[in-house]
Order: structure tokens, then C-alpha cells, then sequence
């Protein structure tokens, strides 16, 4: 059964770093695109970074530009999501979702329209 499971969230300070994983299953990611979502209390879902690993074209919202980025890990068959300089509107539940793409090596997309989610992870950023 194809599967998505993410880990690494947890309390961090302003400013700190942290990274994320986000292991599938029963699935290359040769052959869909991942991509990082956060969603905030109160607030939508937002995509945050998505990665092309065929291409290793990476997508980055304009929110956390400079401060996070993604990568790939084929071998493990694991997207990490890594954050830096990280600050407390960064609190949010993060979750990795896929989308096939078999064969395709243009920019993913950051909108939700994914085929397979994970069950999220969250990060509390705070003092």
C-alpha cells in the first residue's frame, strides 16, 4: 500500500533549525513529485517547497525562501524537508503529499491537487 510518513517535528526555539522526513512506501519518488505542505491553526493548507526528483527541480514559496529548502534522497527513497532561521509563524502541522509524474521532469506545482498525503508532523516554534 502506497504510503507517506513523515517525521522530525518538534518544539524548536526562534531562529533554530530543524529537518524533516518524509519516507514513502510502495512507490518510487521517481515517479511522483513531493511536495511539503504546513497548515497553521486557524489558517489553510499552504504549500511550502516541492521537489521534481527526477529533474530535481524544486518549487519554494515565496514564505520561506532563503530559510527552508528540499531534497531528495533516492537511494532511501526519502524528501527532507530542511528549515533554518526558523520563526514562530512557522508553527504548523507539516505534511508531505505526492503526485505521479512518471516520466516528467518540469517544476512541480505547490497547490494541494496531490494523489497521496501523509499524516503530518508538527512543528511548534517557540520559546
Amino acid at each position: 500500500q502506497l504510503q507517506l510518513v513523515e517525521s522530525g517535528g518538534t518544539l524548536v526555539q526562534p531562529g533554530g533549525s530543524l529537518r524533516l522526513s518524509c519516507v514513502a512506501s510502495a512507490f518510487s519518488i521517481n515517479d511522483y513529485y513531493i511536495g511539503w505542505f504546513r497548515q497553521a491553526p486557524a489558517k489553510e493548507r499552504e504549500g511550502v517547497l516541492c521537489i521534481n526528483s527526477l529533474s530535481n527541480r524544486a518549487n519554494v514559496a515565496d514564505s520561506v525562501r532563503g530559510r527552508f529548502t528540499i531534497f531528495s534522497d533516492n537511494a532511501e527513497n526519502t524528501v527532507y524537508l530542511e528549515m533554518n532561521r526558523l520563526k514562530s509563524e512557522d508553527t504548523a502541522v507539516y505534511y508531505c503529499a505526492a503526485k505521479r509524474s512518471t516520466g516528467w521532469k518540469g517544476l512541480c506545482l505547490l497547490n494541494d491537487d496531490m494523489d497521496y498525503w501523509g499524516k503530518g508532523t508538527l512543528v511548534t516554534v517557540s520559546s
